[in-house]
C-alpha cells in the first residue's frame, strides 16, 4: 500500500498519542485499512476511567463547546481546539475536559486549563506531550496563557492530582520535535517499520496486521525472549532474522554478545536452540525427569486462576476447578466443578482470605495448580497480611504448582511465547468466547459493578466474566494434560 503525503493533513492529539506509543501506529491510525483494525478492550477501559476520574473532578454535568466557554461555566468538554505548531503545522484536538481557574481571558476574568486522566500508577511521556499540545492550542484560543496542566485518576481513596507545567523549555522542545518526527512519518508512502519493543503490541488495534508481518518477514521480536534491547545487540552482530539466529553458532555468538554484557553471553545458547525450534515447528524436550510427579499420588487437584486490576492492585476474582482424580487413576474432566470467589471491596480482604482458607483446607491435600507465578505471590501475600503464621504459609506454598515454570523447565515449543493463550490453544484448547483477554475481563467487571441498578446487564456481564475464568483454569489443565502426557509416552 503505497500513499501519497498530503501536506495540508491535519497533525491531532490522537495521531500524537499514537506515535508517542509506536510511530507505526500512527501512520496506520492515518492511511491503514479500517477493516483490519481488531477491536481492543484496552481503549475501552481508558476511557471508563476517564469518566469516572473527570466526574470526580467536576460533579455536576459540564458545558459543551465554546459556548460553555464564554458563559465561564467550571467545566467544559466537547471542545475542537485548532490553531499553528511551533513549525507551522496545522494541529487539531479534543481536550477531554477544560477546567475553569482564576485569570483573564478573551471570555472575562476567568481562563481555562486541560485536564487529562491517567490510567495506570505512572506519568509518562504521553501525558505531557498531550497537556503541552493541549496547553498550546488553549493559548492561541483564549488569547491568554496556559502555564499549568493536570493529570487526574480516580483511586480508592479519591483522586490523585499532578499538576504540569507547560511552559518549561524543554517540554516544549519536545513537543517541537515530536510534531515535526510526526509529521515526517506520515509523509512516507509505506508504513515504518516494527516497533522494536513489541510488548504492548497486545493492547493495540493494528495487533493483527502487525503480527502477520513479524511473522512473514522473520522478525527477531517473534522470538521468545527477545525484547527490544536483544534485538538491537543481535543485529548490531550482524543477526535480523529467526532462521539467521537458528543457524547460528551459540558459543561464536556468546562470545559476540558477551561484549555488550555477561548476561546476553550467557543466555546465546538458549536464543538459538529457540529460534532453532521455532524455525523448524518441532518441540524439544530439555529436561526428562517427570514435569510433575506431585500428582502421581494427588487424591485430586484444584485448578487457580486470578482476574485482577493492574492498576490499582486488585484481586477481584478468585476462580477454582475442582478436580477429581477417579479410582482407575484417571482425572473427572466431566465432572470438574467451578468454585469462584468474587473479593468486594466492601467486604473486605479479611472476609475473602476466610473465604479462600476454607476453600483450600477442605481440600487439603490437594495440589493447586496455576499457570505464572501471580497466583501464588497474590495468595502468599494476602495470607501474610491475614495474619497466617510461617508454618501454615510453609504448607501452603509447598501445594503450589507453577504450570507454566514446568512447562519452560522441560520443553521447548515452537511457539514466540509461553502466554497461556498461545500454549494452550497450540494444545488445541480453545475459550468458549472469541477474542477475549484479561482487558476484556476487568471491562466486564467494572461494568458489572456500575450497573447496579441494572440487574439484566449485571448477570450478563457477571456471567461473561466467570466464563472466562473458568476457562481460564480449564486451559491450566489442557496444558498440564499435555506435559502428563509426555511423560506417559
Amino acid at each position: 500500500m503505497v500513499i501519497p503525503y498530503q501536506a495540508s493533513h491535519v497533525l491531532t492529539d490522537r495521531l500524537l498519542h499514537s506515535w508517542v506509543r509506536c510511530n507505526r501506529k500512527a501512520w496506520l491510525d492515518r492511511y491503514g485499512d479500517q477493516t483490519s483494525r481488531l477491536w481492543s478492550a484496552h481503549r475501552s477501559l481508558e476511557l471508563d476511567h476517564q469518566q469516572k476520574s473527570l466526574s470526580e473532578l467536576i460533579p455536576g454535568k459540564p458545558g459543551k463547546g465554546i459556548s460553555a466557554c464564554e458563559e465561564g461555566l467550571e467545566g467544559v468538554m466537547g471542545l475542537r481546539l485548532k490553531g499553528i505548531g511551533p513549525s507551522e503545522e496545522l494541529l487539531e484536538a479534543h481536550p477531554p475536559l477544560l477546567q475553569r481557574i482564576a485569570g483573564t481571558s478573551c471570555w472575562g476574568e476567568f481562563v481555562y486549563r486541560p485536564v487529562i486522566a491517567r490510567q495506570g500508577r505512572k506519568l509518562t511521556r504521553d501525558h505531557k506531550l498531550t497537556l503541552s499540545l493541549l496547553g498550546l492550542l488553549l493559548e492561541q484560543l483564549q488569547k491568554a496563557p496556559v502555564p499549568f496542566g493536570i493529570v487526574i485518576s480516580k483511586i480508592h481513596t479519591g483522586l490523585e492530582h499532578q499538576t504540569i507545567s507547560l511552559h518549561q523549555a524543554n517540554l516544549q522542545k519536545q513537543l517541537k520535535n515530536s510534531l515535526l518526527k510526526l509529521n515526517a512519518d506520515l509523509s512516507r508512502s509505506e508504513p515504518p517499520p516494527l516497533t522494536l519493543d513489541r510488548r504492548k503490541c497486545s493492547l493495540c488495534s493494528w495487533r493483527g496486521l502487525c503480527n502477520i508481518e513479524a511473522a512473514t518477514t522473520g522478525n527477531l521480536s517473534e522470538v521468545s525472549g527477545i525484547g527490544s534491547k536483544r534485538k538491537q545487540i543481535l543485529q548490531a552482530v550482524g543477526i535480523s532474522k529467526v532462521h539467521e539466529l537458528a543457524i547460528a553458532d551459540p558459543i561464536a555468538l556468546g562470545n559476540s554478545l558477551q561484549h555488550f554484557g555477561e548476561q546476553h553471553g550467557q543466555i546465546a545458547e538458549q536464543l538459538v536452540a529457540q529460534a532453532k525450534v521455532q524455525d523448524k515447528g518441532l518441540t524439544e524436550r530439555i529436561n526428562y525427569a517427570e514435569a510433575i510427579p506431585e500428582l502421581k499420588q494427588a487424591p485430586g487437584v484444584l485448578l487457580y486462576d486470578i482476574e485482577s486490576d493492574p492498576d490499582i492492585h486488585d484481586d477481584f476474582l478468585h476462580g477454582f476447578i475442582r478436580l477429581n482424580r477417579e479410582a482407575n487413576g484417571q482425572w473427572d474432566l466431566k465432572r470438574a466443578k467451578y468454585h469462584p470467589i468474587l473479593a468486594l471491596h466492601e467486604h473486605g480482604k479479611a472476609i475473602c482470605w476466610k473465604r479462600l482458607k476454607k476453600k483450600l483446607t477442605i481440600y487439603k491435600d490437594w495440589p493447586v495448580l496455576h499457570y505464572g507465578e501471580t497466583e501464588e505471590i497474590s495468595l502468599i501475600r494476602l495470607a501474610q497480611k491475614q495474619g497466617t503464621n510461617e508454618k501454615e504459609l510453609e504448607e501452603l506454598k509447598h501445594r503450589f504448582i507453577d504450570i507454566h515454570a514446568r512447562l519452560r523447565m522441560h520443553w521447548r515449543l515452537p511457539l514466540n511465547n509461553y502466554g497461556l493463550k498461545v500454549v494452550a490453544n497450540w494444545t488445541g484448547f480453545e475459550w468458549r468466547d472469541k477474542g477475549v483477554d484479561g482487558a476484556r475481563a476487568l471491562l466486564w467487571w467494572r461494568q458489572w459493578r456500575d450497573a447496579e441498578n441494572q440487574t439484566n446487564r449485571r448477570a450478563k456481564r457477571l456471567r461473561y466474566l466467570l466464563k472466562y475464568n473458568q476457562d481460564d483454569c480449564l486451559a491450566t489443565w489442557a496444558v498440564t494434560q499435555w506435559l502428563l502426557n509426555q511423560d506417559s509416552v
